[in-house]
């Protein structure tokens, strides 16, 4: 026998066939077999040092985002601040029905209450669901890993990410309670309809509480987690109903129902409803919302806190007040040019509290009442507290006459009104510019003790991209202050005007009064403010004093058929060289209640009504005034303003008063005749009027002519005390048109919510 290679005949034999692709085989499971132990070693120690690493946070110590309510100051929600995930409220566990929770179990771990964190079977479940094709398998994550995920380390797709899931996950379920998991998983998950957590998915599927919740319900949330957008009936019906039957079945199969109470149950009625919008607050509530937002993080309340305590933020907005204002201030202008706008704040001067608050109805939309706006001659009274504090006292006599500046240009009253000479308090009533600018000249510092005392009784230094208030650029105030040219906004006048009614007492107006964690914790409570004192209460009695008689005095605005005092001014701005206005004002106020109102347009466009009228201060502001006063305050007491002390030998309102040469009233618009309850000095017999020659050349500015004028016999009669009634823009030094500046977005206004008006307008 040969033993050489190849057999007996010396050749070498054929390889069999496949020989060399099974050594390939046998190559490769083996490069396998031994890379697989390798990389089951490296993650497992991968797990083990993550393990060793990572912290797990105590219960209660992860704050999730979660809705915080806005209340009014009865406890009414008035708005929610909804956070960008959705409308989560935290709901502890045994408020949860046990139902719920069971379905959830069903449908996405049925080894909950077993397993550690993960599940091996649950991993083998999902890939062979996968392979298959069979998507009612379910997924590979536990109802931990899912709260891990969701809470903690987010859904980033990554091995080291997936480790950390794991490792957390894992760690949890030794440190945490099976009860401390499913409530936080509960609160935290995402249930479709911008509903997180069950507490919202409740309301957004059934418009109930959670505790009143039946099992079937309970099914439709839990089958709605594994696909919202999918498994929303809604969306899908049959889909989700095949869900449905899943959980279901899922709950008898973990014990939680018998099959006969299965059996029995039907798909419930779910709301038909597509996801809306989250978070947004519309109407004249959205913002008020804005304004308690600005207001909490003076507060030193976080975003981080306003974001996952579930706060409640109790403000000061009354109902009754709030109904007052956005009733009256769009039901006056109901039939009225749509180009119309107008803003209301009421303030209660005994504590600063913003009672109401209308800035428009677009609650995502530009908000009128941080508007900065020409007053008109609702400014004046800021020139009669900086001469009541220097000691010149209501009975204080000027001429009406025309006044010329140092500069040449000439001051004059609307349409030549006149009272001849007369005191403080009668020319307040009858808005006479030219009376309030020679006062503003007998004051130490003159323009700037106006500017002062505007700042002293409560409209803002600055607001908005004005650093400085009141002022021109160069830090000079102009004459025009006294009638009105800077702009201010509708709170500030409001607020102002309140510390009048304080008797002289400042208070800062706010929205917040108390924030409350969801669990009851206080982190902010409003004391009472005792304020600070900003004038001298026999200042701010005596011009409360001199304010009285305008609401009746102006239209016949008084308030409670005349019964209830209150104290106020009117005010105008014209329209450049036009004749026709572009602001009015009414703010005026009560021992309880502050009230500024203003109307215009987006544009500073003229201000007309719906006959084509021009529109005053004493016209639909006070309409929009005097009613929603009337309706604020309705059922309230009747209070009386104190009585004032004298300032420079004068106490209150001079009884009587000596008018000389009395000009033409106007005879533009009607108004009423005064009443019998009205001071002597607006029952005056017919007295002679002369009307001196002259031409005008514009508005305010006129050129006197040769020869005698005539005398007529008139009727002194509340004027109309606003018809552009000023300086009319061009007579102030450096006033400039008046026509509104408006820069910005094309809507007539800044970004910042400032329109500046080149000219003071001082309308009555």
């Amino acid at each position: 026998m040969s033993n050489r290679p190849g057999g007996a005949n010396g050749r070498r034999s054929a390889p069999r066939e496949g020989s060399g692709r099974n050594k390939a085989v046998a190559w490769t499971v083996g490069i396998i077999g031994s890379i697989v132990p390798i990389v089951v070693i490296v993650g497992v120690v991968a797990f083990l040092f993550t393990y060793m690493t990572v912290s797990v946070p105590k219960p209660g110590d992860i704050k999730q985002n979660q809705v915080a309510t806005i209340t009014y100051d009865n406890g009414a929600t008035l708005a929610t601040i909804v956070p960008p995930e959705g409308n989560r409220t935290d709901v502890a566990l045994k408020d949860i029905p046990e139902g719920v929770q069971n379905a959830v179990i069903a449908a996405e771990d049925r080894e909950f209450r077993t397993n550690s964190g993960f599940s091996v079977r649950g991993y083998a479940r999902a890939v062979l669901g996968k392979l298959t094709g069979n998507d009612s398998a379910g997924g590979g994550s536990t109802i931990t890993q899912q709260y891990v995920k969701n809470a903690l380390v987010g859904d980033q797709v990554s091995y080291q990410r997936k480790f950390k899931e794991l490792a957390v996950s894992t760690k949890m379920a030794t440190s945490w309670s099976k009860d401390q998991i499913m409530e936080a998983y509960l609160n935290t998950i995402y249930f479709g309809r911008g509903a997180y957590g069950i507490a919202a998915a409740s309301k957004a599927y059934f418009n109930k509480d959670v505790k009143d919740l039946t099992v079937p319900e309970a099914a439709v949330l839990a089958s709605s987690i594994r696909s919202p957008s999918y498994y929303d009936p809604a969306v899908n019906h049959d889909a989700a109903v095949g869900r449905w039957h899943y959980v279901i079945n899922g709950m008898v199969k973990i014990g939680a129902i018998t099959q006969q109470q299965a059996d029995t149950m039907e798909y419930p009625k779910v709301l038909n409803q597509s996801p809306t919008e989250v978070g947004v607050t519309q109407g004249p509530a959205g913002l008020i919302k804005s304004q308690v937002l600005s207001e909490l993080s003076s507060l030193n309340i976080s975003e981080q806190e306003v974001r996952t305590e579930g706060l409640k933020i109790t403000t000061t907005i009354d109902p009754q007040v709030q109904r007052a204002l956005v009733n009256n201030a769009n039901g006056k202008l109901d039939g009225e040019p749509d180009n119309l706008r107008t803003a209301a704040v009421s303030i209660d001067p005994r504590t600063g509290a913003v009672r109401g608050y209308f800035g428009g109805n677009d609650g995502q939309g530009y908000d009128y009442a941080q508007a900065g706006l020409q007053t008109g001659s609702s400014f004046k009274v800021f020139a009669l507290a900086a001469a009541l504090e220097q000691g010149i006292p209501l009975s204080k006599v000027y001429s009406s006459a025309p006044y010329t500046t140092s500069t040449g240009q000439d001051i004059e009253n609307s349409d030549g009104e006149s009272c001849g000479s007369c005191n403080l308090a009668v020319a307040l009533k009858m808005s006479l510019n030219t009376v309030y600018y020679r006062l503003m000249m007998d004051l130490d510092g003159q323009a700037r003790a106006v500017a002062d005392a505007a700042h002293q009784a409560g409209v803002a230094e600055s607001f908005g991209d004005i650093a400085h208030t009141l002022t021109n650029a160069d830090g000079n105030v102009e004459g025009g202050v006294v009638l009105g040219q800077y702009p201010s906004r509708v709170i500030d006048m409001a607020s102002a005007y309140a510390t009048f009614a304080a008797s002289g007492i400042y208070r800062a107006p706010h929205f917040v009064q108390k924030v409350e964690t969801s669990d009851g914790n206080v982190l902010y409570e409003r004391t009472p403010d005792k304020g600070e004192r900003r004038f001298p209460a026999k200042v701010a009695d005596n011009l409360t004093a001199a304010m009285e008689p305008i609401a009746a005095y102006s239209r016949g605005h008084a308030l409670d058929g005349g019964s209830r005092p209150s104290a106020s001014k009117t005010g105008t701005t014209q329209l450049g060289d036009t004749g026709y206005n572009k602001d009015a004002w009414m703010v005026g106020y009560t021992p309880q209640l502050s009230t500024a109102v203003w109307v215009g347009t987006d544009n500073g466009a003229k201000l007309l009504n719906y006959s084509g009228s021009i529109i005053y201060g004493s016209g639909l502001p006070s309409d929009i005034w005097q009613s929603a006063m009337d309706d604020a305050l309705q059922g309230q007491e009747i209070m009386q303003f104190p009585e004032p002390a004298e300032v420079g030998g004068q106490a209150g309102v001079p009884t009587t008063y000596q008018p000389t040469t009395t000009y033409a009233p106007s005879t533009t618009e009607q108004r009423t005749a005064p009443s019998p309850t009205q001071t002597q000095e607006q029952t005056q017999p017919a007295l002679p009027s002369y009307i001196p020659p002259e031409l005008t050349i514009a508005p305010g500015i006129t050129i006197p002519l040769p020869g005698g004028g005539q005398q007529q016999q008139t009727t002194e009669q509340a004027p109309d005390d606003e018809q552009g009634n000023g300086v009319n823009n061009n007579a102030v030094p450096g006033g400039g048109a008046g026509t509104a500046n408006d820069e910005g977005d094309g809507a007539g206004r800044s970004g910042n919510g400032v329109r500046t008006g080149t000219g003071a307008g001082g309308g009555g």
